[in-house]
């Protein structure tokens, strides 16, 4: 493996994703998408948990008050600390699932779907404020992925993973006219998925099919590539104690003969910096 590179869990998750440091807990959040779970883990300690959700689930996000916010198949629920559920916005659609999302510095969830078919625009994302508006942002996406903020807060950034780009737009525009190409993953060398960007203002990627973590510089120059021993890596996130290390969920679901860490929850140490996590305000 790459220098740096070690497993933090062995796991054979079907479709891990959504890494996320719950500063709170000093645990890192992470899912099983089609598992229907949501995992927990504490580097200092070593301990995990698992939570069964009734329903596939697309990411798992700390709430202000120490809960859980969770994006659903039907739509975007809430775990109380006592695990008690409601939903806060129920949008069933056939044949749709929710998958990535995001907490933007303001504390508003930035939550998108997919079909299961990735029929072409069968998604969307949605933001969820923390006095429970929402709002449509993008409709007619088709793999709704990565979504990350500069340090200042003032660009956002966000992947449709099909488009092979990710794109960026200032914070507060509307996406729909006002986005435009970051960067675009050439031809073979993997769809770009779950993203993250650290206290340079750098954005790393996870290069799904393509076996391999990038990170490009805020001009959109690729500065550096981490190869991996899997094959489909979803998305990356800083965690520990001093936001150093980078944790990379991976997957195993469509593999024919899967790595024997395909579904483990991967780090890279001491990768660089990242930036506070904001929690979920509603």
């Amino acid at each position: 493996m790459s220098a740096g590179l070690a497993v933090a869990v062995r796991e054979e998750a079907a479709l891990g994703e959504g890494p996320t440091w719950d500063a709170t807990a000093q645990r890192l959040i992470w899912v099983d998408i089609l598992g229907s779970r949501v995992h927990t883990y504490t580097p200092a300690t070593g301990r995990r948990t698992v939570m069964a959700t009734e329903q596939h689930v697309g990411a798992a996000k700390p709430c202000a008050d120490g809960g859980l916010v969770v994006n659903l198949r039907d739509g975007i629920g809430r775990y109380g600390r006592n695990g008690a559920f409601a939903w806060l916005l129920r949008d069933p659609v056939p044949g749709r699932r929710g998958n990535d999302a995001a907490v933007a510095p303001d504390g508003a969830l930035w939550a998108g779907t997919m079909r299961y078919d990735e029929a072409p625009g069968g998604g969307n994302l949605v933001r969820l404020d923390p006095d429970g508006t929402a709002c449509e942002t993008l409709p007619g996406v088709t793999v709704s992925n990565g979504i990350g903020w500069s340090p200042d807060g003032s660009l956002m950034y966000y992947v449709d993973s099909p488009t092979r780009r990710i794109d960026i737009c200032p914070t507060g525009a509307e996406l729909a006219i006002h986005r435009r190409p970051f960067v675009t993953i050439e031809t073979g060398a993997g769809f770009p998925d779950g993203l993250t960007v650290d206290a340079d203002g750098c954005v790393w990627v996870a290069l799904w099919d393509g076996a391999q973590l990038r990170r490009y510089t805020p001009d959109g120059t690729l500065d550096r590539v981490v190869p991996l021993p899997v094959r489909r890596p979803t998305a990356c996130a800083f965690g520990g104690p001093e936001l150093r290390d980078l944790y990379i969920t991976t997957a195993r679901t469509g593999e024919a003969r899967p790595h024997p860490l395909a579904g483990s929850l991967l780090v890279l140490r001491t990768a660089g910096q990242g930036l506070p996590g904001v929690a979920f305000g509603g």
